[in-house]
């Protein structure tokens, strides 16, 4: 039976049990949101591109090669790009439009109240605003007719075809896309990758467990040696005076603060709106002169959520100014991370601190805050509804002070800075990549990328490498002295200020870091990046929220024994790094655990046993490994063990416990452990493990460590939207990267040599249409790496014709 076939006869089924037949789903309780199913849902079952299209922006051609990967190509910039939002509303519309009504705090319109913190959220940070003040500034920029182009293809999509079936599911119709719509979703990929309160949280668990305890807890650098950069990079050159260093910074104990930590309700509350946990990536470059061909190699794999569809869409546009391909998000016109046929270029997060939080004095009544020694009103005061489907409209009060949003809950406020709050000019930087015809190009477009903060890697045919941090890093001031901004600052009495900052406006940036003073290397023989600290002593200010280097290590690792000597390597050797599974964490702890169970004197015969395991175990977290699986749920358990019981006194809950390279490295006098044994909690913890592992059934690890968590935004009512559930090898702490407990992992794996050959694989497939046969069909190809080819250039016969309408440009 065919897959199309077996999918009409899921809807069927669905269709003849109507709302009782999804209500069995976990998710029930939005059901009520649910239109009735009804036969109009076929309409989404014949969902196909039209052989010819009318376009008011000229000719274009679009071919599918054999994963539906658009391959566009046309004379004229505007036509290419009609073609390309024509595709992507055909493939992802659905997902493009939930991302903006959820950025736009609009969500409940359509599914109810159970998702009205999101939209309150959102409201009050002013997404939408900040991307109409960008789009201010990218409409008379190059990028920007190409924008209009691609929203028009877009709408033209909504006008000539069916809708996907998860509007029918919901019951409603999207809007038109506007210009707004993709630059919002340029702000939602850089909340994703920045919005960090982590200074609250540090701030708490300060003043809860003590300032000199929290320092040893959760360190402002952890001790390694496994930096991006070595200290002896090339520079472009600038000057500045050094600030304090983060070896300073270390000895110092991390932050400090004027202010009182934040009310914990209002922290935690902001916390569930972070960057998931785990997001990251990783990226290396090689120069020729370590490769087999002689031309260098970029691999890239960011970590990101996992999810059906996935968030990257796979494209390629060809034109006379440019051949490009790669990969990028729904809603985005422009290819992110990918190649042309110059150079290929990939980013991975770099941790930066670009977001800052404030207490003000405010007066009785709300409507003023005390800043710059005098009682000012709100720069926005102003009352915004949100609609909710099946109840009450919700009215949210807006309020902005010269740093940013003030967020209120429950009586408590705090004020945000966000460096995505001003408008940007990130889009017009990435249009360029997809022009760059080398280095200095790409150095020049890479001056306009001002959010999110990322460590570019690059590489081109010419045989040049480049890794640059880029983005804006602010400089804060208070009285005039340059500080961290690891802490909360007193925004009445004018701490930490941004020079040159202006939120929902256009920014001159005057008060930030030098272009050229950002940690970069030019040239470079052999880098890695996986979010560990870019340098040791940076000249300026970069944050703190830094990865431990259990991946950063390994590919240092295993670059530095390729390359060692007179070595080389070639593609499979990078295709097989990106599949390394040793996790660095079994060296630290397993040791310890085996020696605990072979100390005791009345050893549990089943604890011995899983000693044994775990004492042949070569750390790797294979799907058919039972020792993977054994220290997989033994470490949840061991954390509990150790942090639970101070951490439950201190009313502070799992979300804030230190991570894993802490507790590997906790003596046994840390008050943590209060006159406990290490030792014995380990056993224990073990023990837990065994009894979770027998009520559970497993067997191996991948029977925990299954795809389960890559569900479909609505898969919890409509349960055949989720993806095939299938045993997956890798952790949060290896190369391979999957963490299934918060379904965030590889989110798209490539290996490219410049100027010729690419491979790519997504998590899933490139169609959203659950109807399509590129649905999942590259899902197993994912799980196993297994890369198939990204080519340049023009694909194979047009599948679509797009045609110049009679009425011209719009």
């Amino acid at each position: 039976m065919t897959r199309d076939t077996t999918r009409r006869a899921v809807l069927a089924s669905v269709l003849a049990a109507g709302s009782a037949g999804l209500a069995a789903s976990d998710a029930a309780d939005l059901l009520d949101s649910f239109a009735p199913l009804s036969g109009g849902a076929w309409d989404a079952a014949d969902r196909s591109l039209p052989e010819t299209v009318e376009s008011p922006h000229g000719a274009a051609t679009v071919a599918r090669d054999e994963f539906g990967v658009p391959q566009i190509e046309a004379d004229e910039e505007p036509a290419a790009y009609f073609a390309v939002g024509y595709c992507q509303a055909f493939d992802r519309l659905f997902a493009m439009d939930l991302q903006r009504r959820v950025m736009r705090g609009r969500l409940s319109e359509v599914i109810g109240e159970a998702t009205l913190d999101s939209d309150e959220f959102n409201v009050a940070m002013g997404f939408a605003d900040a991307a109409a003040a960008t789009w201010d500034v990218v409409a008379e920029t190059r990028a920007g007719p190409l924008v209009e182009a691609f929203a028009d293809g877009v709408n033209a999509a909504m006008d000539d075809l069916p809708l996907p079936l998860e509007f029918e599911l919901i019951g409603y119709e999207p809007e038109p896309w506007t210009p707004v719509d993709s630059i919002l979703m340029e702000k939602q990929i850089s909340w994703t990758l920045t919005g960090d309160f982590g200074e609250l949280r540090r701030a708490l668990v300060a003043e809860r467990l003590g300032a000199e305890h929290a320092a040893t807890l959760f360190p402002t650098r952890y001790d390694h040696d496994d930096t991006i950069l070595d200290g002896t990079e090339t520079r472009l050159g600038g000057s500045a005076e050094r600030v304090r260093g983060a070896s300073e910074r270390a000895v110092n104990g991390g932050s400090s603060g004027s202010v009182d930590p934040v009310d914990p309700e209002l922290a935690g509350w902001l916390s569930g709106f972070e960057s998931p946990t785990g997001v990251g990536s990783n990226s290396w470059v090689v120069s020729g002169e370590r490769t087999a061909s002689g031309t260098p190699i970029v691999a890239y794999d960011p970590h990101l959520s996992l999810q059906a569809p996935p968030l990257w869409y796979e494209q390629s546009v060809d034109t006379p100014e440019r051949s490009v391909r790669g990969a990028t998000f729904s809603g985005v016109p422009f290819v992110i991370a990918g190649a042309n046929d110059r150079g290929t270029w990939s980013f991975t997060n770099l941790g930066a601190d670009v977001l800052d939080c404030y207490r003000y004095d405010i007066d009785d009544a709300g409507d003023r805050y005390r800043y710059d020694g005098e009682w000012r009103p709100f720069e926005t005061d102003e009352r915004e509804t949100i609609p909710v489907a099946g109840g009450e409209d919700r009215e949210v009060r807006v309020r902005r002070t010269v740093h940013g949003p003030l967020i209120e809950r429950e009586g408590e406020t705090v004020g945000v800075a966000w460096t995505g709050h001003t408008a940007t000019r990130t889009t017009v930087a990435i249009e360029a990549y997809g022009r760059s015809g080398g280095i200095d190009d790409l150095l020049d477009a890479t001056r306009d990328f001002d959010l999110p903060t990322q460590n570019l890697v690059y590489a081109d045919a010419d045989g040049r490498t480049l890794y640059f941090a880029t983005g804006r890093l602010p400089i804060r001031r208070t009285d005039g002295e340059v500080v961290d901004g690891d802490r909360i600052f007193d925004g009445s009495a004018g701490e930490g200020d941004w020079s040159g900052f202006e939120p929902f406006g256009e920014s001159s940036w005057e008060g930030f870091v030098p272009f050229a003073e950002k940690p970069h290397a030019i040239d470079p023989d052999v880098l890695s990046t996986a979010n560990q600290r870019p340098i040791d002593d940076p000249t300026h200010y970069v944050g703190v929220s830094y990865a431990a280097p259990y991946r950063g290590s390994r590919i240092a690792d295993r670059l530095d024994a390729a390359v060692d000597g007179e070595g080389s390597t070639d593609p499979d050797f990078h295709r097989a790094l990106q599949n390394d599974v040793r996790d660095g964490r079994g060296p630290e702890l397993v040791p310890e655990l085996v020696a605990a169970v072979r100390d005791r004197d009345d050893p549990d015969p089943s604890l011995v046993d899983a000693a044994e395991n775990l004492d042949e175990w070569d750390y790797r977290m294979r799907r058919d490994s039972r020792a993977a699986l054994l220290f997989a749920r033994y470490l949840p358990h061991f954390r509990e063990r150790v942090f639970g019981p101070r951490f439950s006194d201190a009313d502070l809950g799992e979300g804030y416990y230190p991570s894993d390279w802490t507790l590997a490295r906790l003596p046994d006098g840390d008050p943590l452990f209060d006159g406990r044994s290490r030792a014995a909690l380990a056993v224990r913890a073990l023990r837990d493990a065994l009894d979770e592992v027998g009520a559970e059934g497993w067997e191996a690890y991948g029977d925990y460590n299954t795809t389960r968590a890559m569900t479909h935004p609505v898969g919890g009512e409509a349960p055949f939207l989720n993806y095939e559930e299938l045993p997956a090898d890798g952790s949060p702490a290896t190369v391979k990267n999957y963490r299934v407990g918060s379904a965030v992992g590889s989110s798209w794996r490539m290996v490219v040599r410049p100027g010729t050959d690419a491979r790519a694989v997504l998590p899933g497939g490139n169609s959203g249409d659950y109807f399509s046969d590129h649905y999942d069909d590259q899902l197993r190809r994912w799980l196993g790496n297994d890369q198939r080819p990204m080519p340049l250039g023009a694909g194979g016969e047009p599948a679509v014709r797009f045609e110049p309408s009679t009425e011209g440009s719009q």
